[in-house]
């Protein structure tokens, strides 16, 4: 009789045991199209979103350096406060897929905040604009701790760069691309990409 013998998850190449931080830089190399292009602390291309269209489409991909696409991010239509779904891509047709995560806008009106809540299978998460900071926002979980966090991003001398240049700190033992997915929705909720 064969033995079975249980095969080890496959981990994504996006998981690290360490705090990652990432420069977002909300355009595209490609023809200086809508876009955005993310680079890790050594200053390599990791992701990048090339949106050919007009500024905040309804599609957009998520995309390694190489052009594989990682997410595709679509908005869903008739939503009161705009509603996105992210389908994760695995090399198969996405047309009778189900989302991998869902963004649902909300606005508080009393904190002046945009918040916005995230439904990745299970967990619930939220995208919290820091409050006085142009471009900062916070990924959370319902406990209130912190996923990862971008702010505008400073030289190394202090001289803080445009509102399209960001600072992204994740959390270790985070999906990476996961996370890339959920500021590409922010951008588009914001008009950024």
């Amino acid at each position: 009789m064969a033995k079975v013998h249980p095969q080890a998850p496959s981990l994504s190449p996006y998981l690290t045991s360490e705090k990652e931080t990432y420069t977002i830089w909300m355009k595209s190399l490609v023809y200086h199209t809508n876009g955005c292009t993310v680079y890790n602390s050594n200053g390599q291309i990791v992701f990048r979103v090339d949106n050919y269209e007009k500024k905040c489409s309804s599609e957009v991909h998520l995309m390694d350096l190489k052009g594989k696409v990682l997410y595709t991010i679509r908005k869903r239509k008739l939503q009161a406060f705009g509603g996105w779904d992210g389908y994760r891509l695995n090399g198969s047709d996405m047309k009778d897929s189900k989302p991998w995560f869902r963004v649902t806008r909300h606005c508080k009106m009393l904190m002046g905040d945009l918040a916005c809540q995230i439904t990745v299978g299970c967990d619930k998460y939220r995208i919290v604009r820091l409050t006085g900071k142009a471009a900062g926002f916070r990924i959370v979980n319902l406990d209130g701790k912190i996923i990862a966090e971008a702010k505008q991003k400073q030289s190394s001398s202090g001289v803080v760069l445009g509102d399209d240049v960001l600072s992204l700190e994740v959390e270790p033992h985070k999906d990476h691309s996961l996370i890339m997915a959920l500021v590409m929705v922010y951008g588009l909720i914001r008009r950024k990409m």
